[in-house]
């Protein structure tokens, strides 16, 4: 083996060791009552999203009542974490659509539902945006997720209305699957 070679291996595997270490301190968003919630409606796209939509809210109700507490410790990084939490539930609620459209499963009636809760969502954190009582020193350890959040519910908001608009139009022609779990092996108890 080369220098070169030898040299090409070991960034390799630094590179194998620093997504691990990254992977570890990643947390996931959801509590084990809320991953069995999620497990429980694998078979059923309009609950699954629902819940998404749910466990999503629930992160941003915590975030307001966190941050209206004066006795929080920590404010900042409390926030930072319930914005990455939320960050990573809307994400994985956008993966599960994108996983139903493409098995063409009619998702009209939780489309309707996840397109009020994105404006719900905007409004919530444009204005922990533009809170005036927040000292810049503190928005800065949370301004890149909620940059990430904001950016990901405006692409969203209409990526999910004209995809109510492309299922509209699919159900007309009776294109999409309007019983999701027939040939899943899976059915509701």
């Amino acid at each position: 083996m080369t220098a070169c070679s030898r040299c090409c291996v070991g960034v390799v595997l630094l590179l194998a060791a620093a997504a691990l270490v990254a992977a570890q301190r990643r947390r996931d968003p959801l509590t084990p009552p809320e991953i069995d919630q999620i497990r429980d409606a694998s078979w059923e796209p309009r609950e699954r999203l629902k819940l998404y939509v749910e466990f999503a809210r629930a992160r941003l109700v915590k975030l307001e009542q966190m941050r209206a507490d004066p006795k929080t410790k920590d404010r900042p990084q409390q926030t930072h974490d319930l914005l990455d939490d939320f960050q990573l539930l809307y994400d994985e609620l956008n993966d599960n659509i994108e996983t139903y459209v493409d098995r063409k499963d009619d998702i009209r009636k939780p489309l309707k539902f996840i397109i009020e809760a994105d404006n719900e969502f905007q409004a919530k954190l444009r204005a922990l945006k533009d809170a005036a009582d927040v000292k810049p020193e503190e928005s800065r350890q949370y301004e890149f997720v909620l940059s990430n959040a904001l950016d990901t519910l405006d692409t969203s908001v209409e990526d999910h209305k004209q995809l109510l608009v492309d299922q509209e139009d699919q159900a007309k022609h009776k294109k999409l699957n309007r019983n999701p779990s027939a040939g899943t092996g899976v059915s509701p108890e």
